[in-house]
């Protein structure tokens, strides 16, 4: 009798598309891989609300839930409408502690409200606000992971982010964070496995340590 897959669910970054996974492969005698993409939240919609409509498209029972940075604190959210088998993060935080200090300073002084995104549609600008880094070099691979450029989700997202107000998160719970990371600084990330010279990015470029990895974080 065959083992029943593990149905694996993968939700990108701010800004980012599902595209940004395109290297992550699990064994498919074990996992069944589903890819998410953002969608413009409504007017004035909650982070809570906007989890509550995207866990409607979990269709099995107990996936596992892997989140990439903003995403990885939607898909916490996403826990509280479901039952899970493991919530896993990367490049992410799990508590508004670990907000690094100037995304607390953004929040009591409201200056991100103050940001050009208007000018969503220059790459370089959108890469720094989604990955926290320059991207100079292979600029057409990032304009197709960083597809999403409405001004209204980019201004909603990173509200979310500075007012995210979670101070305990799920014992089923996998942190996994990158030394190198700039937008969520390690100095400030609790209980994570970490990975070497990993990057906001690290998704992207360090896939093969995640396909070495993550089916056994997945099963422990």
């Amino acid at each position: 009798m065959s083992q029943e897959k593990t149905h694996v669910y993968l939700m990108p970054g701010m800004a980012a598309n599902s595209s940004i996974f395109e290297n992550i492969h699990l064994p498919t005698r074990d996992f069944e891989m589903h890819k998410l993409d953002w969608f413009i939240p409504d007017k004035n919609m909650s982070l809570g609300s906007y989890a509550e409509k995207m866990a409607k498209n979990i269709i099995h029972h107990d996936p596992v839930l892997v989140g990439v940075s903003f995403g990885g604190m939607l898909v916490q959210e996403m826990a509280k409408f479901m039952d899970t088998k493991r919530i896993i993060l990367v490049s992410s935080i799990k508590k508004k502690e670990e907000l690094p200090r100037k995304m607390i300073f953004a929040k009591y002084t409201k200056v991100h409200k103050l940001l050009p995104t208007g000018l969503v549609n220059n790459v370089e600008l959108l890469a720094k606000y989604a990955f926290g880094e320059a991207v100079h070099k292979r600029l057409d691979l990032y304009e197709r992971y960083l597809s999403i450029r409405d001004k209204y989700y980019i201004d909603w997202s990173i509200d979310q982010i500075v007012n995210w107000e979670q101070t305990e998160y799920p014992q089923n719970l996998v942190h996994i964070h990158g030394d190198k990371d700039a937008v969520f600084p390690i100095s400030y990330i609790k209980d994570y496995i970490s990975v070497k010279n990993g990057t906001h990015t690290m998704i992207i470029h360090r896939a093969r340590w995640f396909n070495e990895h993550l089916p056994t974080i997945i099963q422990e």
